[in-house]
């Protein structure tokens, strides 16, 4: 019986420390009184509950004897107890009141508690084992759906998985290593029949287009982004009087949408932007004009803080805030220059007032602002059931077109064709409305919109509207299916590189030829090029190009030894002349080229025909035209008079052309650089016969100088050197004596 007097009073001490009841019970009552009560009441208790039980007594019955204690008929703060304490004293006084209820919200409050505990226990303990169970349950459907597909079973032309990647050939690659640690992954290998992709600008358009398409399709092996959560856009609320705010899901109720955004950030700058500028309201209220006619509202604190004019109340008219909308409308399309310009001078107003946190604030919206308005492959979703079409050629005849569909904004379809003419004749304009059927046809397309370049005059349908942009959002797509169709020709030269490295070099070659209408295919062509400074250190350069690619075997450098001074085209003679004479004496004349180049104008050629001329030698000779800024812009030839033939920019013909005219510059500058070098390190000891550089350093370590060894005598030099070379090098220095 001590164990549980001790127990309880140990319990009366701390409930009296903590509640007001207990405090006035222990000033009214002695502790005498109160341990006989307790005896008294524990005596009851130990003759319903038997003692031997040691787990019972241990445990379970002092909790049940503090319950029964608090609950039961029994209990400390029962009526009886309670008139027993009272007895005989004022019970209005109100203490005998609080008595009196104290053990019905004694018992409420330990069954709050207790429920509490048991409810902060079991639901992360239930939710925890829910998701265990979940997981469980979905690892098997998984593994039980992957045995069941066979790599022959799956239906081709599905999309089985979503990707993107900055390096696209590294990470496809990664997929087809040896070891492979998922058999998830190792599964989608085996299922791969094709892979397609799309070129976009940046990664944050890759977010976005990923995104789209993952929603749009659900492939099997992506396991993020399926969910109905999207990237955040900037709304206007289609409402009376509409609000601007962020959301992340998509909603077709008539608002204005702007995005989406892969920075969440960028989209909250957007709409603090606009809170800063106009007044425009942030409530949720309903602002019906019969209830802002009702006077159910009143103003609230973003009134007095001048941030909205409080049209809940009338005192801002519908028109005035539908002028706002508009105005910010635009804003969020892209006219920012004009907050760009408020916010810096904003910026700089504060700084010069020394009031830097504010001008921080700003310089933090300004950087915002400057990275606002990033390129979307996804368009705003009022572009809904959209066809984009982009058209290209090459020189071999065939054309390209690229075809994408957008629906709600969403690129759904991408693809490129390789189409020929199957008439003789056949203008650009016919091909791509060719084209265009073909296509719509082949994915059953429904598009009432048409995005196209130029007008293919294309009429299949008088139902579907042509769309030629020149700027916005549409001119964005149209830009992005042409690249596109750009990387698809890349692509397809590559692989026939690949396959056939030597065909694309003749393609080059005999384009060569067709376009200067010379007699044979130029597969050996030599360019020159002179290098000097003021006619200091004159050298010049040969590169050697073979069939279509450089042979650094057979590049020459000369320098110049007969002509003084900076006169070119006497020095490209004379190169000329030492390079295709040696040739024609030592092999016969095997090994001239087809077609020599000239990295200069008309001077730079006349001196090379000349020059062959007195070799008697028939070779061709065409020089490489600069533009303004030094770069390759044409060729200059002709048999009589010189004219200059243009050559595509970025053909493959082009391209060979400046590399030769980069790779000669380079050879020659190259060695023009290290001769004048060579010249400004030497000095009067390098030019003396019989003098080495190891004597030139003996001589330099004594003396210092090269003035010093002239204006020495010959005992000290013969200390040094030797008498031998002491009379050489003194005889050099004072040839009169």
């Amino acid at each position: 019986m001590t164990a549980y007097k001790a127990f309880f009073i140990t319990l009366c001490k701390i409930l009296a420390k903590g509640t007001p009841n207990f405090r006035f019970w222990a000033y009214f009552c002695n502790l005498n009184k109160a341990l006989q009560r307790l005896d008294f009441l524990y005596g009851e208790v130990a003759e319903r509950r038997p003692r031997a039980n040691v787990h019972y007594l241990g445990a379970v019955w002092p909790t049940s004897c503090l319950i029964r204690v608090n609950v039961s008929k029994d209990k400390l703060l029962s009526r009886a107890w309670c008139n027993l304490i009272f007895e005989g004293r004022n019970k209005d006084y109100g203490a005998y009141e609080l008595r009196r209820t104290a053990g019905r919200r004694y018992a409420r409050a330990l069954w709050a508690l207790l429920i509490g505990l048991f409810l902060t226990i079991s639901i992360p303990l239930s939710i925890g084992l829910y998701i265990n169970h979940r997981l469980k349950q979905f690892t098997a459907e998984l593994n039980n759906e992957f045995s069941k597909l066979h790599p022959d079973q799956a239906k081709e032309g599905t999309i089985i998985y979503v990707g993107k990647a900055k390096n696209l050939r590294r990470r496809v690659s990664s997929y087809f290593q040896r070891d492979v640690p998922s058999s998830k992954t190792r599964l989608l290998v085996r299922q791969i029949r094709g892979i397609e992709y799309v070129v976009v600008g940046s990664e944050a358009e890759a977010l976005i287009l990923e995104n789209s398409l993952i929603k749009e399709h659900q492939p099997r092996y992506n396991i993020l982004l399926k969910d109905d959560k999207t990237y955040p856009e900037v709304v206007i609320r289609h409402e009376p009087f509409p609000r601007v705010r962020v959301e992340r899901r998509p909603a077709h109720d008539g608002s204005v949408r702007f995005g989406p955004y892969p920075n969440v950030g960028m989209a909250h700058a957007a709409v603090a932007m606009v809170r800063d500028l106009y007044p425009i309201r942030t409530c949720d209220l309903d602002l019906s004009p019969h209830k802002i006619a009702q006077g159910k509202y009143k103003v609230c604190l973003e009134y007095h803080m001048k941030k909205c004019k409080a049209p809940c109340v009338g005192y801002q008219t519908a028109e005035d805030y539908a002028h706002n909308i508009r105005e910010i409308t635009n804003l969020l399309r892209g006219n920012l220059r004009d907050v760009i310009d408020l916010y810096r001078e904003e910026m700089l107003r504060l700084s010069e007032e020394l009031r830097f946190e504010e001008a921080q604030i700003y310089k933090e919206r300004l950087q915002y602002l400057e990275n606002y308005q990033v390129k979307h492959t996804v368009a705003p979703h009022h572009i809904h059931n959209v066809d984009v079409f982009s058209f290209d050629e090459d020189e071999d005849g065939a054309t390209y077109v690229n075809f994408m569909h957008l629906t709600q904004g969403m690129v759904t379809q991408v693809y490129t064709i390789e189409y020929r003419s199957l008439i003789e004749g056949e203008t650009r304009e016919e091909l791509f409305a060719s084209a265009i059927t073909e296509l719509r046809q082949r994915f059953a397309s429904r598009a009432k919109e048409l995005i196209l370049p130029f007008d293919p005059g294309w009429q299949d349908d008088a139902s579907v509207t042509i769309t030629i942009p020149q700027r916005g959002d549409k001119k964005k797509l149209l830009e992005l299916s042409e690249r596109n169709v750009r990387q698809y020709k890349v692509d397809k030269y590559k692989r026939a590189e690949r396959l056939n490295p030597d065909q694309r070099l003749m393609q080059i070659v005999t384009e060569l030829k067709d376009l200067l209408h010379l007699d044979k295919l130029p597969l050996h062509i030599e360019c020159f090029d002179n290098s000097n400074i003021q006619g200091s250190d004159p050298v010049a350069a040969c590169v050697v190009f073979k069939r279509g690619r450089p042979s650094k075997k057979d590049y020459r450098k000369f320098n110049i030894r007969s002509v003084e001074g900076p006169d070119d085209y006497a020095s490209m003679r004379e190169v000329v002349t030492r390079r295709y004479r040696r040739l024609s004496e030592e092999a016969g004349g095997e090994g001239l080229p087809d077609l020599i180049l000239a990295d200069g104008g008309k001077g730079q050629i006349g001196a090379i025909r000349e020059a062959l001329a007195e070799l008697s030698l028939a070779i061709p000779v065409a020089g490489l035209v600069k533009d303004d800024r030094h770069r390759t812009a044409g060729l200059l030839f002709g048999t009589d008079t010189l004219d200059e033939i243009p050559v595509r920019h970025h053909s493959p013909t082009f391209r060979l052309l400046e590399q030769i005219q980069a790779e000669v510059h380079r050879f020659a500058i190259t060695f023009h650089r290290d001769k004048r070098s060579k010249s400004q390190l030497s000095s009067r000891l390098d030019y003396i016969k019989g003098i080495g550089p190891k004597t030139k350093d003996e001589l330099l370590s004594a003396f210092r100088s090269v003035q010093a060894i002239a204006s020495a005598s010959l005992d000290d030099l013969t200390a040094v050197i030797g008498p031998a070379k002491a009379r050489i090098i003194y005889t050099a220095f004072h040839p009169e004596g």
